[in-house]
């Protein structure tokens, strides 16, 4: 990016008058040389720069040297955090409210003033880019007002359909008269008489003119500015023509729409001058935009002068300062972490008295800065801080505070706040390396409208076959031109892609670009996303009976409650099919039915690996069902949530989905609300109504809460899988709209992913589910397993489960390996013993022997740590090898599993197999395998440094745990024993299969002689 510098020093320096300055030592090169002076004089100095901070300079530089000041130029903060236009806007009445905006973004609550704000947009954008014929706009307001999303916000807020439209209708006269004074077409006198004054008319006294507007060119035009650290949707971008006198200057200028009472207010006046600081990334500076006011059809043009685009830009650098300060070190206890002050409360009755924030304002005010008596607060905020947080104990500000503080730090780590700059900092080439990108892709086949909103676009690359790539259909993605000028056009979904193309579902009808624009596609990063976690745990404060009750449970432990007899709840005419149902189940099954039955707050579900945890929540939900009462399904992930469903589906039980379908398993889209809602035709708040009252069951992620759904109903169950793997804030969420609440999980397996490690210190790996556990009376365990044989169950059983874990019959007990061409590999296999050092070969595929260690210490086997990561290219090769024996014995490929701790070794694996012609062989991490098997399973555990520091991902047993527990039939692992004897947990598991002789050594340069061994295999 051009102008784009690190600071290496700031500097306080003060000038020939007198005044201060604040000089900044500069770099734009890679090898920090090159140096450049920046000084910053009169307000530019408050802006809170440091060393090591990157910085966007606007204006010109002389001899190296960069003068910013009151008349010219700007410096723009931390300009890869973009920011919208309405949040700097806001910012100027109150800073705090801006950043918790920014922070608390579940918290701004839905209103009716909102949704018919949002309907009028719509109508007038339709009507702005087809016609403003009285009829023609009746028919756009009744169609929007149609629309399934509208409807949902209808529901959200009880309102009447009819009472919407006609309010809306109420503004039609409104936009015809506007259409009227300001559009060629529709008006045959002269334009109304304006005032504007233009920055480069500066040699023009007269500001009056007439405004033209000549077509709209864009509607909701997505804007990103990485110069300005800004972004944006414009409402509609229009040509207009400015009539002075007999000259005529053209320009394209962004239109704002507003719904509210004419107040020509400093906040909309802001927004506007902002979103032509955004135009400039487009196209020519528009100078200025024009203000709509759609209830009485006035229009205000909005001049864009340097002096209001120098302060807004200060705001901007500002919110940018405090957003990215959320952590900072104590000031008693240098090394403790605690979260940031916000900028200061203000004293604004009537600000604060429509401010949406006001709770969590307080909130924070009271548990994070522990303001209560403090002079810093505005006297007359103290009442309402009390009023506000007095139902609150000391424990609830602290569990607040706490949560608060982790969620922020794993927001922050480096894994996470990456806000897509490689789209901007990187080129598609070199993106492409990742396989998250891929570029230099041109439009094809017409644009199709799925629905109003969605757009599908076919892609083809300009120059050959789609390059090897991660991207895969359903994953979000956002599109860009490759032109630096076309940063974030369109976010999506991929839908379909393959060797020639790829086909993406879009917010944006992107046909209005040149059909030579070269695009290129980005995955969205899958970001700590903490604005759900946070909006829960602000209204786990709330002063409400729900809320009360769950603090009671969670933060303060009280004991769970249960009734005494299952006859209370279990409803006569239910009694035979919930007997009919409990036969097929073992006896821990049965038991933790029934303990959900009496509970009258909550139950825990241990489900140890294969015991049926899927099955036994598919059971559960048919004797809920059967009992009449209602139940929220949920999950973190859109698997789990569909794997239940999949199996319901069977027993003809109807259920709603929630959630976009592109993310739905293809069998269980028919019961989405989508798909329900386009099949049906339904248009009116009636129908919407009787399809949500249809269903008692509905299923969605933990993450998927913020439906309108919920705004008014409550479940007597909500059931959670994973359980143990959702941190505390997002599992929360679905447990305010339910009565009771069951939670499945087993915190001896994988906990929830937390990458920073100061969180991880701090306990944010501890589930609602392990926090729940000390309850014993709470909690059931199902220990009857279906997946392993008793070798392979033996080791867990050993290392983690203390002997609990039993085979389910014996025919699991004793199931091996199927290898129907086994005899033959095996003749073949003797031949080499023969000549072999150590006749290995034949233990590992003997399916009587279910279990086995290859020791590759002699061989070697070293690793590699790059940039990539950390790989092992000789067990590679030996994972390899073994898996062709495997297939070339008889075993499907898609009944083979191979796991590795690293991602890039399972890149490295994926090379050979696909080298070597193997296809359907599942290569993934522990973390992906976690609730699913395999017949056979081979580990690759890749270390093999004898000296140097631990690596994380092996010391943690519960992974291990996982990765042990995945294969049916045959588990075979593969690593340095002296290197892995170094873990803790995998020294303990070396331990029991040494005394069980299960450990062969590989001999020296073994992987050289399977090659040749390999080769021979393959010719025959």
């Amino acid at each position: 990016m051009d102008n784009r510098y690190l600071v290496l020093a700031v500097n306080i320096v003060q000038n020939e008058e007198g005044t201060h300055e604040k000089h900044l030592i500069i770099t734009a090169s890679q090898s920090l040389e090159n140096k450049e002076l920046c000084i910053l004089r009169n307000d530019w100095c408050s802006v809170p720069v440091e060393p090591g901070d990157i910085i966007h300079l606007e204006g010109d530089c002389l001899s190296d040297t960069w003068i910013i000041d009151e008349d010219f130029g700007y410096l723009i903060l931390y300009p890869d955090m973009l920011i919208s236009g309405t949040s700097i806007a806001s910012s100027i009445r109150c800073m705090r409210r801006a950043v918790l905006n920014e922070t608390f973004r579940s918290s701004d609550p839905a209103t009716r003033q909102m949704l018919i704000g949002t309907v009028l947009h719509e109508v007038f954008q339709k009507a702005i880019s087809n016609s403003f014929a009285p009829e023609k706009l009746q028919d756009f307001a009744l169609q929007t007002v149609q629309e399934i999303r509208h409807l949902k916000e209808m529901y959200r807020l009880s309102l009447n359909q009819e009472e919407i439209k006609q309010e809306v209708e109420e503004y039609l006269p409104s936009f015809s008269k506007w259409a009227r004074d300001f559009m060629h077409k529709y008006t045959s006198g002269d334009f109304p008489q304006m005032q504007l004054s233009l920055p480069s008319d500066s040699n023009n006294t007269n500001s009056t003119c007439n405004i033209e507007v000549i077509n709209s060119l864009d509607i909701e035009e997505s804007i990103w500015s990485p110069r300005f650290g800004l972004k944006g949707k414009i409402d509609v971008t229009v040509g207009v023509k400015i009539h002075r006198g007999c000259k005529t200057r053209y320009k394209i200028m962004p239109l704002e729409l507003k719904t509210g009472k004419e107040l020509n207010s400093i906040e909309h006046r802001s927004q506007l001058v902002l979103y032509t600081v955004l135009n400039q990334e487009r196209r020519a500076d528009p100078e200025a935009g024009l203000l709509l006011y759609l209830k009485t059809g006035h229009m205000y043009p909005v001049p864009a002068n340097h002096l209001d685009k120098r302060e807004l830009l200060r705001l901007r650098n500002q919110m940018a300062f405090s957003l990215l300060h959320r952590i900072s070190k104590s000031a008693i206890e240098k090394e403790k972490t605690q979260l940031a002050s916000l900028p200061q409360i203000i004293e604004d009755q009537q600000t604060c008295k429509y401010c949406s924030q006001i709770g969590n304002c307080v909130l924070y005010s009271r548990a994070v800065e522990q303001q209560m008596d403090d002079s810093s607060v505005p006297i007359g905020m103290l009442p309402k801080i009390k009023e506000e947080t007095q139902h609150l104990k000391l424990t609830h500000l602290e569990y607040f505070s706490l949560w608060c503080l982790m969620l922020t730090l794993e927001s922050q780590s480096k894994d996470n706040k990456k806000n897509h700059q490689h789209i901007w900092l990187m080129p598609a080439s070199k993106m492409e390396e990742s396989g998250n990108c891929i570029g230099n892709l041109i439009r094809t086949e017409c644009v199709k409208t799925v629905c109003d909103g969605q757009y599908l676009h076919n892609f083809q690359r300009k120059n050959g076959d789609i390059p090897v790539t991660n991207l895969m259909a359903g994953d979000r993605i956002i599109l860009s031109g490759e032109e630096r000028t076309l940063f974030a056009l369109s976010r999506g979904y991929v839908k379909e892609i393959n060797k020639t193309s790829v086909t993406c579902l879009l917010d944006r009808n992107l046909s209005v670009l040149p059909e030579s624009t070269l695009f290129r596609l980005d995955q969205e990063e899958k970001t700590c996303n903490i604005d759900t976690p946070l909006g829960n745990l602000s209204k786990l404060m709330e002063n409400t009976s729900v809320s009360q009750k769950l603090r009671d449970l969670i933060i303060d432990f009280r004991e769970p409650h249960f009734i005494s007899y299952l006859s209370s709840v279990l409803p006569y005419d239910a009694k035979d099919t919930v007997a009919c149902i409990l036969k097929g189940l073992n006896k821990p099954q049965r038991q933790a039915m029934k303990k959900v039955l009496l509970s009258k707050d909550y139950t825990l579900i241990v489900g140890m690996p294969g015991t049926g945890k899927t099955t036994t929540i598919c059971t559960l939900v048919r004797i809920l069902y059967a009992c009449g009462f209602s139940v929220l399904l949920t999950s973190y992930t859109h698997s789990a949530v569909d794997n239940i469903l999949l199996k319901l589906a069977k027993f003809k039980i109807g259920f709603l989905r929630l959630g976009q379908t592109q993310k739905v398993h293809q069998d269980i889209q028919k019961f989405t609300e989508e798909e329900i809602c386009r099949s049906k035709s339904i248009k009116s708040l009636a129908l919407l109504e009787e399809l949500y009252n249809s269903h008692r069951i509905v299923a969605t992620t933990c993450m998927g809460i913020n439906h309108p759904i919920f705004s008014r109903k409550t479940f007597d169950f909500c059931i959670v899988d994973e359980a143990s793997q959702i941190s505390q804030p997002v599992c929360l969420g679905p447990l305010f709209f339910s009565r009771r609440f069951v939670l499945v999980g087993d915190h001896q397996q994988l906990p929830p992913l937390v990458l920073n490690s100061e969180a991880r210190v701090l306990g944010m790996g501890e589930s609602l589910f392990k926090r729940l556990e000390q309850n014993k009376n709470a909690v059931v365990q199902l220990t009857v397993q279906y997946r392993m044989n008793s070798k392979i169950m033996s080791l867990s059983n050993k290392l983690t489960y203390e002997g609990k874990l039993e085979c389910g019959s014996d025919k699991v007990a004793n199931a091996v390996i199927s290898l129907p061409h086994f005899k033959d590999i095996k003749l073949e296999l003797e031949f080499y013993a023969d000549y072999s050092e150590n006749p290995w070969m034949i233990g590992v595929f003997e399916p009587n022997n279910p279990v086995c260690f290859l020791n590759t210490d002699k061989v070697p086997a070293p690793e590699q740590v790059e940039k990539g990561g950390v790989s092992n290219m000789t067990e590679a090769k030996l994972i390899v090898f073994l898996t062709s024996v495997f297939i070339k014995a008889g075993c499907k490929p898609s009944d083979i599993g191979i796991i590795a701790p690293y991602r890039q070794q399972l890149k490295i694996i994926n090379d050979l197999l696909f080298h070597s012609s193997i296809r359907m062989v599942e290569v993934n991490t522990v973390d992906k395998y976690q609730g699913r098997d395999k017949s056979i399973i081979l580990v690759s555990f890749v270390r093999s440094d004898k000296d140097g520091p631990l690596g994380e991902l092996l010391k943690d047993w519960r992974r291990l745990n996982v990765a042990i527990t995945r294969a049916k039939h045959k588990l075979i692992l593969l690593g340095c024993v002296p290197s892995l004897n170094r873990y803790p947990p995998l020294g303990k598991l070396l331990d029991h299969l040494n005394s069980e002789k299960l450990i062969m050594d590989l001999p020296s340069e073994e992987h050289e002689s399977l090659c040749h061994v390999l080769g021979d295999f393959q010719r025959r």
